[in-house]
């Protein structure tokens, strides 16, 4: 089998450079027409420049494909549904949308000015909300679209000097598990990705002999496999460095109490049966678990919930 995007349009954000860039050469090369969407401002968002888009977009022409550069801000809704326009003018239809835009403003919790937490979520999770929200209802009239969101292992698992960025990558797991909900009857398929790669982002925090390995391009082979025709819905797919896993949310199998045992002296006492794993699963939807909870406590009261 061989994946192709034929006839398909795709939005890549933050496409400039690293990544993006990756994934929208990737995207191309394989038969989609690509907005090359980058702000062109520096690591920490500041700046602004058409340039690096640009070079993107002439790269593809000039290996034949069909592109088309896009200067807008992610953060800024209103130019975001300018470049969904611009989209739908040039080409008619929306397919895929690659929400990789980011920035990083690191330091330690203590001396991290609010200003800058506020504007990594800005720009990594309302940047995606913006993006999501201008081609949602493009996708559901179509009855098709590919949304994939960029998490990290700094959401996931967290990461020292990262409590803004980590918190934005781990929302954007909280939105992909809802809009999948949301879009299932409509054929959109959302995902996450969860990359490592060598980059601009972590071209500073990562040795230069480990850097070499880190490719984009590997990163960019999960990321078109998720916003496939075939591909997964509602995955976590880490990639880097050739290697490709799924991080998925567990939920133990849990203890129930009667309601005179529930008091905080027995959750310690049964802390170890509470939090093993045998027996975990993973929840479909928010609903599984309470509806887990409310049959414990019917079934000891002898109740049927139907």
């Amino acid at each position: 089998m061989t994946i192709r995007f034929d006839n398909r349009v795709a939005i890549v954000t933050g496409a400039g450079n690293g990544l993006g860039r990756s994934h929208a050469l990737a995207l191309a090369a394989r038969g989609a027409k690509v907005v090359i969407n980058d702000l062109g401002g520096a690591r920490d968002g500041t700046g602004g420049s058409s340039a690096a888009a640009q070079a993107v977009v002439d790269e593809i022409k000039s290996a034949g494909g069909e592109a088309i550069a896009n200067g807008a801000n992610v953060a800024d809704y209103a130019q975001v549904q300018d470049m969904v326009k611009q989209t739908l003018d040039a080409w008619g239809r929306i397919d895929i949308l690659v929400n990789n835009a980011g920035i990083l403003r690191d330091k330690t919790f203590v001396k991290m000015e609010i200003e800058d937490f506020a504007q990594v979520m800005n720009v990594h999770l309302m940047g995606s909300v913006h993006c999501a929200k201008a081609v949602w209802s493009v996708m559901r009239e179509q009855t098709y679209g590919r949304i994939a969101m960029t998490s990290s292992s700094s959401g996931l698992y967290g990461n020292f000097g990262q409590a803004n960025y980590g918190a934005a990558k781990m929302a954007l797991v909280g939105l992909m598990n809802t809009l999948h909900l949301e879009g299932q009857k409509y054929n959109i398929h959302v995902n996450t990705l969860a990359p490592c790669a060598a980059t601009r982002m972590t071209e500073d925090v990562i040795p230069q002999e480990a850097l070499a390995l880190l490719t984009p391009e590997a990163v960019t082979a999960g990321l078109l496999y998720l916003v496939s025709e075939d591909g997964p819905a509602r995955a976590i797919l880490d990639a880097g460095a050739g290697t490709y896993a799924c991080t998925k949310v567990y939920e133990t199998k849990g203890k129930y109490f009667k309601p005179q045992d529930q008091t905080p002296e027995n959750i310690a006492a049964h802390w170890e049966e509470i939090s093993d794993p045998a027996g975990q699963n993973e929840p479909g939807q928010g609903a599984d678990q309470t509806m887990k909870m409310l049959q414990n406590a019917a079934a000891d009261r002898g109740i049927s919930l139907g």
